[in-house]
């Protein structure tokens, strides 16, 4: 209880900077219903409540300084709070990383929290910016996958989640126009650690008209989580040709993992317009390696080995557009359709709706042969026939 007054208290402490010290402020506020239908020990029909706020700011510090800052405020009862609690177990079952729902404070028809989401600082120079907090390091030009993007991993499965953050720092530097060296340092993935190691890396980012590319490297340092360090190596290349293509790729080497060529995250995307770019078709597809950075236990989501997101968006207007995706697993058989339509009600608010079915072999031949992007993942006894969200946007 003293930690979330003192969370509490610093919250107001930081808004109330804000309002007084006449800081630029924005943000959404996300208002979603969600209705699904389950499977196993999940009930058949269920609901879901959630009010969320995002809250951003920022202020100058003469001319050679920013200081950002963002805030999460979350209220959620039904499917969202379960969500959460099952969310937590997963990333730490055993309670290792101190990762739980006891995060939430629990009302009496809703649990709610508040979340640092980014805090830190760049200082500007001629030729050099220097950034430290938290905040976030993006590599890679991935659409869908995010293969070199190790930090902040992706999900199309979740398409509204925000990278996250991590605490650390950077150094950049710009020896001519368009080109980008970056110097990097992150703290350890296992926040009560003493032995907690430090990441460090290098990257380069050099681009032209019609193309970009991006070199990476980092060292992970023994610490208690892995005892022989990890190393990384990534590529990532875009291409404005006739068609929009991506290559992004990232081999970890872990020892203890006997890692060889389970080490490889891959993506290959393309993707084009028609019709005076109100279609545009986007397809991807992805080599998982077991011990690669997109491989579920070793910082992504998935098990299986390849992947493909398909997806067109078709744009009605100005202010409706409606987008079909279909992401497959080719191991196991299983896809997830996913069908998403956004309309602007007016300037700064906007309503989606998204509806996802999960399908694999054992929907429809009840033979047992569960897929990962089925109703039913193997080894878990909780899933969902059918997932529909509506969700109000309000930006200010």
């Amino acid at each position: 209880m003293k930690k979330r007054i003192i969370l509490f208290t610093f919250v107001f402490v930081v808004i109330s900077g804000v309002l007084t010290a006449q800081i630029t402020v924005s943000g959404i506020l996300d208002s979603s219903v969600s209705l699904q239908a389950g499977v196993a020990d999940t009930p058949k029909f269920s609901f879901g409540f959630e009010e969320y706020a995002n809250l951003r700011f920022q202020s100058r510090v003469r001319d050679r300084a920013v200081v950002y800052g963002a805030v999460n405020f979350i209220a959620a009862s039904g499917d969202y709070a379960a969500n959460a609690e099952q969310a937590a177990n997963l990333i730490d079952p055993n309670g290792d990383l101190g990762i739980s729902p006891t995060a939430f404070v629990t009302g009496e028809n809703f649990i709610t929290a508040i979340e640092l989401e980014r805090l830190y600082f760049r200082l500007n120079g001629k030729f050099l910016d220097f950034d430290g907090g938290l905040m976030r390091l993006p590599f890679g030009y991935g659409q869908v996958w995010g293969s070199s993007d190790f930090l902040n991993p992706k999900n199309p499965l979740k398409p509204d989640a925000r990278p996250r953050a991590v605490l650390g720092a950077g150094l950049s530097w710009y020896p001519a126009d368009e080109l980008k060296l970056l110097a990097f340092s992150v703290s350890g993935r296992n926040p009560f650690s003493r032995n907690n190691g430090v990441l460090a890396g290098l990257s380069i980012d050099r681009h032209w008209d019609r193309a970009s590319v991006q070199a990476l490297y980092s060292f992970e340092s023994p610490s208690d989580s892995f005892k022989n360090g990890i190393h990384r190596f990534g590529t990532s290349v875009k291409l404005d040709v006739m068609v929009g293509l991506v290559v992004d790729a990232l081999y970890t080497y872990n020892y203890e993992a006997g890692t060889k060529l389970d080490g490889l995250s891959l993506s290959l995307g393309a993707d084009y317009s028609f019709f005076d770019g109100n279609l545009i078709v986007l397809a991807e597809y992805l080599y998982n390696g077991e011990t690669s950075s997109t491989a579920l236990g070793y910082g992504g989501s998935f098990s299986n080995n390849h992947y493909l997101y398909t997806g067109l968006t078709w744009r009605f207007n100005d202010f409706t557009n409606m987008s079909a995706a279909l992401i497959s697993g080719f191991d196991d058989i299983s896809f997830t359709p996913v069908i998403s339509l956004n309309h602007d009600l007016f300037q700064g608010a906007t309503l989606t709706i998204t509806a996802q079915v999960p399908m694999d072999r054992d929907l429809f031949y009840s033979d047992g042969n569960r897929g990962e992007l089925g109703p039913l993942p193997p080894g878990f006894n909780i899933g969902r026939y059918f997932n529909c969200t509506v969700r109000l946007r309000l930006r200010f």
